[in-house]
């Protein structure tokens, strides 16, 4: 069975996506339901909501629309990976909020469409290093040349789990494997970061790859974490632009075809279990 750590749900009518009107094939809802039949046809047995980018005035009313859905009969969600402002002064009230609902496991701020300026700020990083001692997670998405970026936050808050989303999203399409590669192999020595296997479906040629095209790049990303620093993601409904959940989950278990049980077993979900104490 997998468990899902990088699950996005689109509910238009309840909360707002301004960066949805320029990515058209995902404007659109992708509802719990749609994913739950999708995701147990594929075996996948739990999942954390990643935060969508909402509007700021939106992003504790996004961890609420989700928690609900939580409570469902039967329910796949497990937590929230919820959105979070490190660079704005009403960090340190909100991280509190948000420890006082065990719902939440941690934080992301997207950083691969903002300036690179932006986790270079003296308060920005102040707030990152008030994650320590909270168990809560902070994830990383971030292009191949802000990795070094990646890097500095990793090495001034050596107290926080951090999590590297899509195997630091290279450019498949692009067979660009450099400085990625070295990148990554520098990011991975860090102990307190961890290397989700996910997104990488939506940077590939959407008409023509196959598991070879992506196996450089999965497989580098567990060589430098190791079997005991990764985790697996569908980044649904993402993942749709390379083809779709069944697709990602079945290139996952060939790619996975020559590890062994217990390796295959703590990417797929052993991992996540243990890092978010589900």
């Amino acid at each position: 069975m997998i468990f899902d750590t990088h699950l996005h749900l689109i509910d238009q009518s309840a909360l707002r996506y301004p960066w949805l009107s320029g990515v058209p094939a995902l404007n659109r809802d992708f509802s719990y339901d749609e994913y739950a039949i999708q995701a147990r046809r594929a075996g996948i047995e739990g999942a954390l909501h990643m935060e969508v980018d909402v509007d700021p005035a939106d992003i504790e009313a996004e961890t609420s629309h989700v928690k609900a859905l939580s409570q469902q009969r039967d329910s796949l969600l497990r937590g929230a990976i919820a959105s979070c402002r490190p660079e704005a002064p009403g960090f340190a009230a909100y991280i509190e909020r948000q420890r006082a609902d065990p719902f939440v496991k941690g934080f992301r701020r997207v950083l691969h469409v903002m300036p690179d300026e932006l986790s270079e700020g003296a308060l920005f990083r102040e707030n990152i290093k008030r994650l320590a001692g909270t168990q809560l997670t902070f994830d990383l998405v971030v292009l191949p040349h802000q990795i070094p970026k990646a890097i500095a936050l990793a090495d001034l808050a050596p107290d926080v789990q951090f999590v590297l989303d899509h195997c630091g999203v290279p450019d498949i399409k692009g067979t660009s494997e450099h400085p990625w590669r070295e990148h990554m192999a520098e990011i991975a020595r860090r102990p307190n970061v961890v290397g989700k296997i996910s997104g990488v479906v939506a940077y590939a040629d959407a008409g023509s790859w196959t598991v070879e095209t992506l196996r450089s790049y999965v497989e580098h990303t567990i060589e430098c974490f190791g079997w005991d620093r990764v985790v697996w993601g569908s980044d649904w409904p993402v993942c749709t632009l390379g083809g779709g959940l069944a697709t990602w989950v079945a290139a996952t278990h060939a790619l996975l075809a020559g590890a062994s049980l217990d390796e295959r077993q703590k990417l797929l979900s052993g991992n996540a279990k243990r890092l978010w104490s589900l």
